[in-house]
């Protein structure tokens, strides 16, 4: 049986949803019609959300996740990591390959959690914590691919980052405020074909394990 919830709490994690979807950003009356409230109901809870730095609101009016929202999300990187080490073990055993999980951290992809293959002569040493930008390498531009809608599919890099190294990601859908991918790297070209689909499930099982 549910239990007595709190409608104002609802409402504001609602507005912090609508906007992780909207990179762009929303004015109150778009959110206000999206949560069907009226204007001054939604100016107070962004009020209150600004106050936490979970929003912000640029000088065009629009509301934007804020920079609070990113210090919560670093308190779920060990989480994710503990989620994620089962499904990139498999995966890196599978592909010989070393996998990753990366998120968005500002316009950077943050590499979170990783796992080298046990049976392979040689592989890339990608370390947790390794940063580059989101428009470069497979597994920030999956993360992209994502905010445009086309989270089916997969990306494939080669010497976007390291000369010679060889990269497919996929999106992880359904991670909330956090965005997500899963990939592999190898020194050797990968056979996207074979192992595009075996990513994107690996996405979809650490998408299903968070849930």
């Amino acid at each position: 049986m549910t239990g007595e919830t709190s409608q104002t709490l609802d409402r504001g994690i609602r507005v912090l949803r609508e906007l992780a979807e909207a990179p762009s950003g929303l004015t109150v009356t778009e959110l206000a019609g999206r949560l069907q409230v009226n204007r001054t109901v939604m100016y107070r809870l962004l009020a209150t959300l600004e106050q936490h730095s979970l929003i912000r609101r640029d000088s065009d009016g629009r509301a934007r996740l804020g920079l609070g929202v990113l210090g919560l999300a670093r308190r779920v990187q060990p989480l994710l990591r503990d989620a994620a080490l089962p499904v990139l073990r498999r995966l890196a055993e599978d592909v010989g390959a070393t996998a990753h999980l990366t998120i968005a951290d500002g316009g950077e992809a943050l590499a979170v959690a990783v796992v080298e293959p046990s049976w392979t002569d040689y592989h890339v040493a990608y370390r947790v914590g390794s940063r580059h930008p989101l428009s470069q390498g497979a597994a920030g531009r999956a993360i992209t691919l994502s905010r445009d809608g086309d989270g089916a599919g997969y990306v494939v890099s080669a010497g976007e980052l390291q000369p010679g190294a060889h990269g497919v990601a996929a999106p992880v859908l359904g991670l909330g405020i956090m965005e997500g991918s899963v990939g592999v790297v190898a020194l050797a070209e990968l056979d996207a074909d074979t192992i595009g689909p075996r990513i994107v499930r690996a996405a979809a099982e650490l998408a299903a394990a968070l849930r």
